[in-house]
């Protein structure tokens, strides 16, 4: 089979993995944004904030390492066992020593302790899947990767609809329900981390066949190569984190307390509009993973690098234009109260710093592949730190519009820094000027639909189509090369 071609077939299936269950969790922000207001908003999502965080720090970048050692060492099983052991360990650890902590740790995020217990078994749930689920990527089974990740969603809408909607409209009506006894008004936002919480030990029972088939062996040097390869990885993460997720927290200390949740609230809520790029990148991003290293050693692996970025743009450039043609639409059927809609305007720049990030992300093969994860720790570093001074200067005066600038600046850089040493390091021949021609003709046209004619669907469609129309004409005898050949 082609490598491009199987490549966009595990892309595919990784993106359903990855772009179903999130496209249900819109229903959840419908949700959300319906049951809540703005302010109680504001709080779960600085909440998942904080989440995310120390799920890059509760992984440490043993994932990455995994797919490093599980495709170059001879005896995978010892890849796999020691990264079990690792994992469970520092999970375990973790959990009782932040139980032990909830208090001062709830002093210093600003989260109101009865969360905080719930977001440290979620964490811990989550961190012992990580290699479950990497081992399934790598031995190429997505089709039951992606079954579990989407019903961790459904389980995790099903339940907050049950708990949100449905158990207060039963309570009403039947004061003798047995339900009244699990039904605590003013509750909203416990029942949404219980609804995940639930999820994700349904997601740890599918997966934890693993640890009870693996035949155990801790290598210690093994061990210790993965830990220094995987630490400018943690390093990266972390940065990449406060990249996508610190905003809220620094909105949280710098906006004046009456209005830093509502604030949050609304800005999170349009930002997940632009979870469409975003969902793209992660599917790319998980199907060309695996396939960077195994086909680092094979003939000429440059040209198909490249290859992959020319299409990942042209796709990325359509994606782009097709979400701002149609944003009000997209706010009105995921964001029903108008109380969110006012930050609407940072959609387009997250759009945008979403497509750089995913660019990023292809660019960034040659520090994989040459074992120069170091570089990926300095650009991420690069990036966050250029995320917090943007932040910290101009939240005070602009609000989060400071925020939705400082990621499209951060990540803009972080591209051009990774191109900029990839080409020192490890020359890939992309086609700039193909790559500059489609993004540069989707970024005018999105200029024109969202800014000139204010999203007026009678002329962002024409627009769309005459985009569409032009990747056909130039792409499409490539495309019937690598999937009509055989």
């Amino acid at each position: 089979m082609n490598p491009l071609k199987k490549l966009f077939k595990q892309t595919f299936v990784y993106g359903l993995a990855t772009v179903l269950p999130r496209m249900l969790s819109f229903l959840l922000l419908y949700v959300h944004t319906d049951v809540l207001d703005t302010g109680s908003y504001g709080e779960v999502s600085k909440v998942f904030a904080w989440f995310a965080i120390f799920n890059v720090l509760l992984a440490y970048g043993m994932e990455t390492a995994f797919f490093r050692f599980f495709h170059s060492e001879e005896k995978k099983n010892t890849v796999v066992s020691t990264s079990l052991i690792s994992i469970f360990c520092s999970s375990i650890l973790f959990l009782i020593l932040a139980l032990l902590a909830k208090s001062p740790i709830a002093i210093f995020t600003n989260i109101d302790e009865v969360y905080i217990k719930y977001v440290i078994y979620i964490l811990v749930l989550d961190a012992l899947t990580i290699i479950p689920f990497a081992w399934l990527r790598a031995n190429e089974k997505p089709i039951k990767f992606a079954l579990i990740k989407m019903l961790n969603v459904v389980i995790n809408m099903g339940l907050s609809i049950v708990f949100l909607y449905w158990l207060p409209i039963i309570v009403e009506n039947d004061l003798s329900s047995v339900f009244k006894s699990i039904y605590k008004e003013d509750y909203q936002i416990s029942y949404i981390f219980i609804a995940n919480l639930v999820a994700s030990a349904v997601t740890l029972l599918l997966v934890i066949k693993l640890y009870f088939t693996t035949s155990y062996i801790f290598d210690k040097a093994l061990w210790k190569k993965m830990m220094k390869y995987a630490a400018p990885v943690l390093v990266a993460g972390i940065a990449f984190t406060i990249n996508e997720v610190f905003d809220r927290i620094l909105l949280d200390w710098l906006l004046p307390p009456d209005i830093a949740e509502s604030e949050i609230g609304k800005y999170s809520a349009c930002y997940k509009l632009a979870l469409f790029m975003v969902l793209f990148a992660t599917a790319f991003r998980m199907g060309v993973e695996p396939f960077f290293f195994s086909h680092s050693k094979s003939e000429n692996p440059q040209k198909t690098y490249a290859e992959i970025t020319n299409y990942f743009v042209i796709i990325g450039s359509v994606i782009l234009l097709t979400v701002i043609v149609f944003i009000d639409f997209l706010k009105k059927m995921f964001v029903p109260n108008e109380a969110y809609w006012e930050a609407m305007p940072i959609v387009p720049i997250i759009l945008l710093a979403a497509f750089f990030l995913g660019i990023y992300h292809n660019l960034s093969v040659w520090y994989k592949v040459t074992d120069k994860t170091r570089y990926g720790a300095f650009i991420s570093i690069i990036g966050a730190v250029l995320t917090i001074i943007i932040n910290i200067v101009f939240i005070p005066s602009i609000g989060y519009v400071a925020s939705a600038l400082a990621t499209l600046i951060a990540y803009g850089t972080m591209m051009f820094l990774s191109y900029y040493f990839g080409k020192k390091n490890y020359p890939i021949p992309y086609n700039i000027r193909k790559i500059t021609f489609y993004f540069s003709i989707s970024l005018v046209l999105s200029i024109l639909s969202f800014y000139v004619f204010k999203s007026n669907l009678w002329i962002g469609i024409p627009l769309l189509l005459l985009f569409l129309g032009l990747v056909y004409k130039m792409e499409v005898q490539t495309l019937k090369k690598i999937f009509i050949k055989k």
